[in-house]
C-alpha cells in the first residue's frame, strides 16, 4: 500500500482544526465598531446631499446641516435658492419662484429619498420639504421606517455619564 505524504508547505487537517479551535470572537464591546456613529451618519449624509444639490442644480447649497432624531432625519440647507429662482424672486416674480422650487422639489425627491436610504440603511416612509425663497433656506424632514443602527460614540458615552 502506498501512502502519498502532505507537502510541508500545506497545512494537514489537525493544524486545521487547532487553528478553528483556538478562534474566539471578539468581545461584544467590540463587535459594533463597524456601526457608524450617529454623527459619521450625519456628516456623509450632509456631503452626499451638498454634492447631489451641486451636480443636479449646478448650485451648491454653502451649509447642509443634518441631524438625526431616532427615526427622523432633518436637514437644513442653507443658500439653495438657485440663481434663476433668486433672478425671478428679485424682479417680483416671487410666485413662480416658489413655483419653480416646488417643481425642483418634487423632481429632486426621489433621488433624495434614496441618498438618504442609502445612507440611513433604512426604509423612508414619508419626505417633507419645503423652501423659503427670501431666506434662500430649504428644509426637509425624512421618516424612516425606524432608527438607523448607530454605536455610542465616545462623546455620547461620556455625556450620559
Amino acid at each position: 500500500m502506498h501512502v502519498l505524504a502532505e507537502p510541508a508547505d500545506r497545512p494537514n487537517c489537525v493544524d486545521i482544526l487547532h487553528y478553528a479551535h483556538s478562534f474566539h470572537p471578539p468581545p461584544k464591546s467590540r463587535m459594533n465598531n463597524s456601526l457608524p456613529t450617529r454623527g459619521q451618519l450625519e456628516r456623509n449624509l450632509s456631503q452626499k446631499i451638498q454634492a447631489f444639490y451641486r451636480t443636479e442644480l449646478g448650485h451648491q447649497p454653502s451649509k447642509v446641516t443634518c441631524r438625526i432624531f431616532d427615526d427622523k432625519v432633518v436637514l437644513i440647507l442653507e443658500d439653495s435658492i438657485t440663481p434663476p429662482e433668486q433672478l425671478l424672486a428679485d424682479k417680483g416674480r416671487e410666485a413662480i419662484a416658489e413655483q419653480v422650487r416646488a417643481d425642483l422639489n418634487a423632481v429632486l425627491g426621489p433621488q433624495l429619498k434614496s441618498i438618504i436610504e442609502e445612507i440611513m440603511g433604512e426604509q423612508v416612509v414619508d419626505l417633507l420639504t419645503d423652501a423659503k425663497i427670501d431666506t434662500g433656506r430649504t428644509g426637509t424632514i425624512a421618516i424612516l421606517k425606524q432608527a438607523p443602527a448607530v454605536r455610542s460614540s465616545r462623546a455620547e458615552t461620556r455625556s450620559e455619564a
